[in-house]
């Protein structure tokens, strides 16, 4: 009996060793699990964020988006994700500031004008003081709310703003002074709708996609709209003469704005990469408004358009015409409580600097 129990015992003991040493020779040849690294830790601790843009995407303006939000990512190593939701895919374009307001996109670009009323101070960027270039009305339109700071937009956090190149005149029959337009009939909307009656012309609302029919079948006469959309909605094919009345040139300013909670919830050193993205996305996007105005520029000259130059005489009879759009506004802005001429005289001396 005592040897049957030692021989148990000795069996046990082997088959415990065999089990021992398999253990650690199976930990021995798995690889050990390496340290995760800092790019992987931030990867998946990545804050992502929906950016919602009224251009479709094949427009300039949207890649330029796309470009900023890509340099925030690589800013940050990935820390910051950004997806894009292009052609009012996500909020339309008249929605898309309440849509950040209420976070339903996180970040948001779209015009000021889409909401006409709500942005009392802002909407003084659009009238038609004489912008030169898209980069002149872009970097007037920073400065003025760099100055002016307005309440109306405590609700977001503002990264930038941006603006398109004057707004001119494009018709079938040429126009070289205000009897020309006379009783025109002219598709426009919004402001530029005041500016063609301001200066004779008969409005008609439409939006740039029914345009190009529009003058082709004779429903309207001409357009008012930045020489861009002569390449960009090809409506040069349907034009034959474009005044260059820059002098009453209007714009349309545009916000890219945040959510202000999830601005908040940035830590200090991202918040820092976004401001000095977007402080450089000024130029960037200002540059691409007057590449699209060559473009523009440069396609209507090939198909043999011809653009009038008012003469000095004529250019200050226009300027005075459209003075009345700049008094209304001024009016309505006091009748708010708004100081309209501290913000026209402003933009004014905005103007002056940057079309030299």
């Amino acid at each position: 009996m005592k040897n049957t129990a030692k021989g148990i015992v000795l069996v046990l003991f082997v088959l415990l060793l065999s089990v021992s040493c398999s253990k650690t020779t199976e930990e021995k040849a798995a690889p050990e699990k390496q340290p995760a690294t800092q790019e992987q830790a931030q990867k998946e601790a990545a804050t992502e964020l929906s950016y919602s843009i009224f251009f479709p995407p094949s427009h300039a303006q949207c890649k330029a988006g796309i470009a900023w939000a890509d340099e925030i990512q690589k800013r940050t190593s990935g820390a910051v994700k950004i997806n894009i939701f292009p052609g009012g895919t996500l909020t339309s374009a008249n929605e898309c500031y309440d849509g950040v307001v209420n976070g339903i996109s996180d970040i948001g670009m779209s015009c000021f004008a889409y909401t006409r009323g709500r942005f009392p101070v802002m909407e003084a960027i659009d009238l038609p003081l004489g912008y030169t270039t898209g980069m002149a009305a872009t970097l007037c339109a920073n400065d003025y709310y760099a100055e002016m700071k307005p309440k109306e937009l405590d609700d977001v956090h503002v990264l930038y703003i941006h603006a398109h190149g004057p707004g001119l005149l494009h018709t079938k029959k040429p126009v070289n002074t205000l009897e020309d337009l006379k009783g025109m009939k002219i598709r426009s909307t919004g402001l530029s709708a005041k500016v063609v009656e301001a200066l004779g012309g008969v409005p008609v609302a439409m939006p740039q996609g029914g345009t190009y029919e529009a003058l082709q079948k004779g429903v309207v006469e001409g357009t008012f709209a930045p020489i861009e959309t002569l390449k960009g909605w090809k409506q040069a094919e349907v034009i034959d003469y474009t005044t260059d009345c820059h002098v009453v040139g209007y714009t349309t300013a545009m916000f890219v704005v945040m959510n202000k909670q999830k601005w908040d919830a940035l830590p200090a050193d991202i918040q820092k990469i976004f401001n000095d993205v977007s402080s450089e996305w000024i130029a960037v996007q200002g540059k691409v408004w007057d590449d699209a105005d060559k473009e523009g520029r440069a396609f209507t000259e090939e198909l043999d358009n011809k653009i009038i130059a008012l003469s000095d005489e004529e250019g200050a009879k226009w300027e005075a015409a459209v003075g009345t759009v700049i008094n209304e506004y001024i009016e309505a802005a006091k009748a708010k409580g708004i100081d309209g001429e501290k913000s026209v005289a402003l933009l004014k001396e905005l103007v002056n600097k940057y079309s030299k």
